[in-house]
């Protein structure tokens, strides 16, 4: 019975964040809804090709109060990607506040939340990371004072 990968991620909101939640990881990610199957409750998937990787539920009131850290030990969400560059000037254009590091031997890492407060973590090469972010440089997100 072999692990066979990753499937997907499931994210928890209010009926009302699902229009935000699209529309960030569609310009951030490029990610488009498709196919959700019919359940009680509302929400969405948001695809990359032919996958579902994202789904997202609808399934907190609207008092639900989104905080800037989670009290779970779940913590973060990572992604494998290239174009450092390219990725910086759309999270700059969108008016995403992001966290830099730059670990030798483990890449350049962008650090960000999504519209309800997941934490988001991007993993590029080395060799991409901005001169501006020197190698040893450490994420105040992953790593606060």
């Amino acid at each position: 019975m072999p692990l066979q990968g990753f499937n997907h991620i499931n994210i928890g909101c209010r009926q009302r964040d699902l229009a935000a939640i699209e529309k960030f990881y569609g310009e951030v990610l490029g990610l488009t809804r498709g196919f959700r199957p019919e359940f009680p409750n509302g929400g969405l998937w948001l695809y990359l090709g032919d996958r579902a990787i994202i789904h997202v539920v609808a399934r907190y009131p609207d008092g639900w109060i989104l905080r800037d850290a989670h009290t779970v030990s779940f913590d973060h969400i990572a992604f494998t990607i290239t174009g450092a560059a390219e990725f910086r000037a759309r999270l700059t254009d969108l008016g995403i506040a992001f966290d830099e590091q730059n670990v030798p031997n483990a890449g350049y890492q962008i650090f960000f939340r999504d519209p309800v407060g997941n934490k988001l973590e991007f993993n590029f090469p080395n060799a991409e990371a901005p001169p501006t972010v020197a190698s040893g440089t450490l994420a105040p997100m992953q790593f606060p004072a």
